[in-house]
């Protein structure tokens, strides 16, 4: 009778070495790809908030014949403003109060009325001063444009 010898099974070393230098590779490939996709899903988001704003502001101004002062802000969608010029037809809210909230990095959208830099003159600034936190930059995302 003839003994047969155990055979060993199972990766070498340079096999798993291998595969986890693939999967690496890919995690790679992927976290690359990630960060782009995350500031343009950040910017549409910031985009969708200001054109809600805008639509509420428009439904303020024909109430009301002007937009908010940049005093009164975009609270003013939400409760009738008490300071000047105090509007004597306000019929909101014109908005949900849970929908003013900050932009996609946490902070809050720049609202200026009269207008600085919306070539318009009867309209309004309304932008989030985008991912570099820094106004009046490239990345603003803004309401004129």
């Amino acid at each position: 009778m003839k003994l047969r010898t155990p055979r060993h099974s199972g990766f070498t070393l340079i096999e798993i070495m291998l595969v986890i230098a693939i999967i690496a590779l890919l995690v790679g490939t992927v976290i690359v790809n990630i960060g782009p996709q995350r500031k343009k899903a950040y910017v549409t988001a910031a985009q969708n908030q200001i054109n809600a704003y805008k639509m509420a502001l428009q439904t303020y101004s024909l109430d009301n014949g002007i937009y908010p002062t940049t005093d009164q802000g975009l609270q003013a969608l939400v409760a009738p403003p008490t300071s000047e010029p105090v509007p004597t037809k306000w019929r909101g809210p014109y908005l949900d109060p849970a929908i003013i909230k900050p932009d996609s990095w946490s902070r809050a959208f720049i609202y200026v009325c009269p207008p600085q830099q919306n070539p318009d003159p009867e309209g309004f600034d309304l932008y989030s001063a985008g991912p570099d936190g820094r106004p009046n930059t490239d990345d603003d995302v803004v309401s004129w444009k």
